[in-house]
C-alpha cells in the first residue's frame, strides 16, 4: 500500500495524460485548503504534545513519589488511553452537546456558565474543545514513558543533592530533566506522530467543522480519497505526511543509532 500510494501521487490526473508527473503535487501548493489543514493540523499537534507533556510529566512525578494506594491511581490515569479514538470522540461529542450535553449542565450548576455554550460549532471553540480532548485522550501514553525514565533516574543523585542544600525545584531542574532527556525525546517523536495521524478523534467529533476549522491533514486525506475519490491528490497528502513524519522522527532515529 505505501508503494502504491507513492506511485498513485505521481500518476496524471487529467484524461488523456501518460506517464509519471508532479500535477497532484502542484495543486498541493496551490490549494488554499490543503494550506489551511496544514496549519490547523501544526497548532493541533502543537498544543496537543504540548499539553501532553507537562500533563504526562506532572502526573509521572506523582505516581512516582510516595502516593498511597499508587496501582489504582495508576490504572485510572491510564484509563483515557485504552478508549478506543473514535468512541472517546463520540462520547465527548455527546458531553459537548449544547442541548442535552453533561458538560455544559455542570458548569451551569456549579456557576461558571450562565446559558449553553455550543463548543464543537462556534468558530472560536471548536479546536480548543478538540485539543482538550486530545489531552484527556492522549497524555497517559507521554506519562507511562516519563514515569518509566523517572524510575531508572538513581535515588541517591537526589540523596546526594539534598545533602548539598538543593531545593525541589533545583533538584528537578539538575537531576530530573536531565535524567529524562532521551525519554523525553522518545515521548516528543512518538507523540508527534500519532498526533499527526490522529483521525478518529477529530472525524467522530467534528468531522473537520464548522466549515475546516477543525479539518487536519488525516480527515482532509480520508475526504479526498474516500468521498471525492481523488486518488492521485489523496496519495499526494499521504506522501508530504510521510516526508513531515520522518524528519520529526530523525532524532529519535540518531539517538537510537547512537546507542546501538
Amino acid at each position: 500500500p505505501a508503494i502504491t500510494s507513492i506511485l498513485y501521487s505521481f500518476q496524471p490526473t487529467q484524461a488523456g495524460e501518460t506517464g509519471y508527473t508532479l500535477a497532484s503535487y502542484r495543486a498541493l501548493l496551490k490549494d488554499p485548503f490543503f494550506k489551511t489543514t496544514f496549519w490547523n493540523t501544526a497548532i493541533f499537534v502543537f498544543f496537543s504534545v504540548g499539553c501532553h507533556m507537562v500533563l504526562g510529566l506532572a502526573v509521572a512525578m506523582v505516581l512516582n513519589s510516595a502516593l498511597p494506594a499508587k496501582p489504582v491511581f495508576r490504572v485510572i490515569a491510564l484509563l483515557p488511553w485504552v478508549v478506543p479514538d473514535v468512541v472517546a470522540g463520540i462520547i465527548w461529542k455527546w458531553m459537548y452537546n449544547p442541548i442535552y450535553g453533561s458538560l455544559n449542565d455542570l458548569l451551569i450548576k456549579v456557576g461558571m456558565l450562565e446559558n449553553p455554550v455550543e463548543w464543537l460549532s462556534n468558530p472560536k471553540l471548536a479546536m480548543i474543545s478538540a485539543i482538550l480532548v486530545n489531552l484527556w485522550r492522549g497524555f497517559p501514553f507521554v506519562m507511562l514513558i516519563l514515569l518509566a525514565g523517572l524510575q531508572a533516574i538513581p535515588k541517591h543523585l537526589y540523596e546526594a543533592a539534598a545533602i548539598d542544600g538543593a531545593s525541589k525545584l533545583t533538584q528537578f531542574i539538575h537531576v530530573t530533566l536531565p535524567g529524562l532527556r532521551k525519554m523525553i525525546v522518545v515521548a516528543l517523536a512518538l507523540d508527534i506522530v500519532w498526533e499527526v495521524r490522529r483521525f478518529g478523534l477529530i472525524q467522530a467529533m467534528t468531522q473537520g467543522g464548522p466549515g475546516i476549522l477543525t479539518e487536519v491533514l488525516s480527515t482532509y486525506t480520508y475526504k479526498q480519497y474516500f468521498q471525492f475519490f481523488r486518488f492521485e491528490y489523496a496519495s499526494a497528502i499521504s506522501v508530504v505526511m510521510t516526508v513531515v513524519l520522518l524528519m520529526v522522527s530523525l532524532p529519535y532515529i540518531w539517538m537510537i543509532c547512537q546507542e546501538e
